[in-house]
């Protein structure tokens, strides 16, 4: 788990991790304070729990995740109608503003409302569950993550980036690949490169 500073470019703190855990989080977070530390803004990407974690600060959700998410949930090649409309909707994420992405979201689930309401009933169990519950997962999402999704835009004058691509494409990428290229190594000698990279990457 990595913390970096979105204006500087610098490796701020890390932690080695088995998986991703609120406690985690809070802890680097503490760290950074007691090191004196003013922090402006948190761009994460959508974990649960983290807005909670980091309510006292501006927090701007990754564009990059929630396309990710949404796709997950839609696929890149949707058939339902009102999956591409969906689709049309999240491609127009990051050359929009709030108050005209949530008219659209708003227009778009007023047009698709009875749809997203169909239920199947599971014969097995008994139960009734969503016809279509990755398209409501999709648009639960995205009414969740709504608040955090423009902080960039209400906050212009704290340089908040909109993605966490800086970290995940410059910082995780390669070392993912150094990894694999250096995959006989035991763990121990693995996190100690790990280390290492973060190092080197930190003093540039």
């Amino acid at each position: 788990m990595v913390f970096k500073d979105s204006i500087s470019k610098e490796i701020l703190i890390w932690k080695h991790i088995q998986s991703e855990t609120i406690k985690d989080y809070k802890y680097l977070l503490a760290k950074l304070l007691k090191l004196g530390y003013i922090i402006n803004s948190i761009t994460i990407d959508g974990k649960r729990g983290l807005y909670k974690a980091f309510e006292d600060y501006h927090v701007q959700m990754c564009h990059f995740h929630q396309k990710r998410i949404i796709q997950r949930y839609i696929t890149k090649k949707p058939k339902l109608q009102a999956s591409k409309d969906l689709q049309r909707i999240m491609q127009r994420l990051t050359s929009t503003n709030e108050t005209i992405f949530s008219k659209r979201l708003d227009a778009w689930y007023e047009m698709y409302s009875d749809f997203l309401a169909e239920k199947t009933l599971n014969e097995t169990t008994g139960k009734e569950n969503y016809t279509h519950a990755k398209l409501v997962s999709a648009y639960r999402s995205l009414r969740t993550n709504l608040p955090y999704l423009f902080t960039y835009k209400k906050y212009k004058h704290l340089c908040i980036h909109n993605t966490t691509n800086s970290l995940d494409g410059g910082v995780f990428s390669p070392m993912k690949m150094l990894i694999k290229i250096h995959r006989g190594l035991n763990k121990s000698l693995k996190l100690k490169m790990v280390d290492d990279y973060l190092v080197k990457d930190k003093k540039k």
